[in-house]
Formats: structure tokens, sequence, C-alpha cells
């Protein structure tokens, strides 16, 4: 994720970072610039008569684009705030499962206080390359030595949850945790669950693959035809004006892309590295063994 101040708004204008959509449209813009020249020069220079349609048409369809484009870019922001919200949900939840550890776990249980820290303490970072569809192989390795490692497994985010909970029932029925500290420290282990699957449910439910295609084919067709109706109207100048707009709408869509999935790599994604590194610190600060 990018950090930024977003009060400095005349700095932000002149700014340019590696991801930003330019980038990735500028030969496509380039190619486009080139159609463009090619149909006003036939218009102008060949046929001798006028190519150019109505505008009405195109500015009917512009509006059509520009709606469907706000309810793409609001379903994707929706799946962003909901991903932030769910991380600071697992912030909130392994704060709170530490101090159950460093309260309820007795001072004679020291081996026992430290394997659950690091366990809580791990898992966000378990989870957020869980996330990343990282192998089970290469998530295992952040796991602490003392859990089996041997035994075959698929989902590492369970499997570390599973040992925590094995933890507090052999505690409990050693009699180090009392009933009421058990089930309190059981409904913050539930939580981790609720929200790895909140988090894999964003992640595997994208935009209906029929509303995408629809939109691109939408937003293709329009950018296409576009320069013969602002030919009358604009000539050369229309090759500008057809690259604004395309620039606009494809960039409004690429940024909808790279936001519904916002547990990734890329610049506007959730900062889950962050949040994992500030989850595993106050826990360790939290949990004295």
């Amino acid at each position: 994720m990018v950090h930024y101040n977003p009060k400095a708004w005349f700095g932000l204008i002149f700014k340019f970072h590696k991801a930003e959509t330019f980038r990735k449209l500028f030969w496509v813009m380039v190619s486009l610039a080139l159609f463009s020249s090619i149909v006003v020069y036939i218009e102008g220079r060949i046929w001798g008569t006028s190519l150019a349609t109505s505008m009405a048409m195109h500015s009917l369809l512009g509006f059509v684009i520009s709606l469907l484009l706000v309810f793409r870019t609001n379903t994707a922001y929706d799946r962003w705030w909901e991903g932030r919200k769910q991380w600071g949900a697992l912030v909130n939840v392994s704060r709170n499962m530490a101090l159950k550890i460093n309260a309820f776990v007795p001072a004679s249980q020291d081996g026992r206080k430290h394997r659950l820290q690091q366990m809580t303490g791990i898992y966000a970072t378990v989870l957020k390359d869980h996330l990343r569809s990282w192998s089970a192989e290469k998530l295992k390795e952040y796991l602490p030595e003392f859990m089996d490692l041997s035994r075959e497994v698929n989902h590492v985010p369970n499997f570390l949850a599973n040992t925590i909970q094995g933890e507090l029932l052999q505690a409990y029925k050693e009699h180090s945790l009392s009933e009421a500290a058990y089930l309190a420290m059981l409904n913050d282990l539930n939580a981790f669950t609720d929200i790895c699957g909140a988090c894999e449910r964003i992640k595997k439910t994208p935009i209906p693959y029929t509303y995408n295609i629809f939109l691109k084919k939408f937003i293709f067709i329009y950018i296409i035809t576009l320069p013969f109706a602002l030919i009358g109207d604009f000539g050369y100048w229309g090759v500008a004006v057809t690259i604004v707009t395309f620039y606009t709408f494809a960039s409004l869509e690429m940024i909808a892309e790279e936001i519904e999935d916002p547990f990734g790599l890329d610049s506007n994604d959730l900062p889950t590295d962050d949040l994992a590194e500030t989850i595993y610190s106050n826990v360790k600060e939290i949990v004295k063994h």
C-alpha cells in the first residue's frame, strides 16, 4: 500500500509511481491515437465526404458507461473496505487473545505461555500469505519448530488454529485453565477462523465474469467508434479527446480490478505486511513469559 499525505493535494497532482495506470495504458493509448488519426485522415483527405456520426448516441452511451463504472468502483471499494475491517478485527482479536494468555495461563506454565504467544503472533503472517495463494509448504516455514510439521497440511491457518485449540484444551484438562478462561479464549480463537473465512470469501468471489467482460467490451466498442462522432466538431483534436476519454474509463476499470482483491502486493492493496508485523510485536509485548 502506498503511504501518502492526503492533504498535500497539489503535490499529488504531479506525483507518478510505478503502478500508475498511465504507464500500463501507454502503448494502448499510442495505438488508439494512431487509429484515430487514420480515421480523421481518411475522412478529410481520401473520402472527401463526412463519415461523422451524431454525438447524441455517444453522449447517451457515455452516460450509461459512467453509471456502470460507478457501480463497478463502488463494488470493488466495498470489498477493499470489508477486507480492511476484517484485518482491523484481527488486530483486536490477537491483542485480546494475548491479554488472556498473559492473564489466565499461570506463571508455572511458562513453556505453554510461550507456545501460545508464538502461535497467536504468527497467525496474521500465515493468513496474509495464505490469501496470496502461497503453497502450504512455504507457509509451514513460518510455523514454530515445536509444532508437528511432518504431517500433510493443505490449509495452514486452520492447522495453526487447531494446534492452538489443542494446547488450550490440554491446559483445561490439566486444570491449568479454569472453564471460564478456556471458553473466553476459545471465543477469540473462533474469531480467528471467522476472519479467515471472511477474507477467503472476498478473495474467491470476484465480480461476476459476464459483467466484467461486458463492461470491457462496452468500453472498447464505445472508444473505437468515438472518433467517428468527433470528426465533424473537433477534427484532429478528436484524437486527443478520444485518448483522454479512454484513459479515464480504462483507469477506473483497472483501479477497480486492483482493489477488488485487496490482499495482494499491488500498490493500492491493504498493508497486510505492516498489520501482521504490528500484531506479532503487540502479542510479543503483551505476553510475558
